[in-house]
């Protein structure tokens, strides 16, 4: 190759540099100025803790929902999803309303 044919080549590329010179140079800055992890920790830990405490309750007690809910089988929901096919119009009786 040429030196002529290789300055056309990085010509033609050109902004594919600059915007990665750009991405890099700002990852950079962010991650300087960025906290430690050990800092966040230290200032969301109420928010961790409480969040762990409220899952392992959910978890908790929907085991012992869950237990309560086998006796019904299949039945469980078929009340709501009577109710929710009664309502779509192919369902009922009625014939629809036709505004002219």
């Amino acid at each position: 190759m040429k030196p002529m044919d290789i300055q056309q080549k990085l010509n033609q590329y050109r902004y594919h540099f600059i915007v990665t010179i750009l991405a890099s140079s700002i990852v950079a800055v962010l991650a300087y100025a960025a906290p430690s992890l050990l800092t966040v920790l230290a200032y969301f830990w109420p928010l961790f803790a409480s969040t762990t405490v409220l899952l392992v309750l959910i978890v908790a007690f929907g085991g012992v929902s869950q237990l309560a809910t086998e006796d019904h089988g299949e039945k469980a929901g078929e009340g709501l999803l009577d109710y929710v096919a009664a309502a779509r119009p192919e369902h009922t009786d009625a014939e629809p309303r036709r505004f002219e």
